[in-house]
């Protein structure tokens, strides 16, 4: 398993009138928690993304538990449980403090820019052996 954290701090364009977080914006958080993982691992999106390889979001799913406030700081769990192979699955817990707000998962398909699968780059495939290697 692979873990990467990010932390954020809300902010007030992020929030409805009652200075709650609007559901919607958990979905970039994702993102920041997810490009973050690949850059970490040694894949930045534009690397890969000059390389050809696209990553649509193909399925997604968030349970919220407790709201975050305006201005909260925040912290962004990602895991990656399975190597990747055409789709990578990973899984996102949100956290203020020790106390857990929301918890998501997103499935992404390598797809190049004629919009087929296909393979990730051997390169990726060859580091994410290295990283699950018992």
């Amino acid at each position: 398993m692979i873990e990467s954290r990010s932390q954020i701090t809300v902010r007030y364009a992020e929030t409805d009138m009652m200075g709650i977080v609007y559901h919607g914006n958990y979905l970039p958080w994702f993102e920041v928690g997810r490009t973050t993982l690949l850059k970490e691992c040694g894949f930045p999106y534009r690397e890969l993304e000059s390389q050809g390889y696209l990553l649509p979001v193909i399925e997604l799913g968030v349970k919220y538990q407790r709201p975050a406030l305006y201005d909260d700081t925040l912290t962004i769990i990602t895991r990656l449980k399975e190597r990747p192979s055409l789709r990578i699955h990973l899984e996102y817990e949100v956290r203020r403090g020790d106390e857990l707000l929301v918890t998501g998962f997103t499935t992404h398909v390598f797809i190049n820019k004629a919009g087929e699968p296909v393979r990730p780059p051997a390169t990726l495939v060859a580091r994410m052996q290295e990283l699950f290697a018992p």
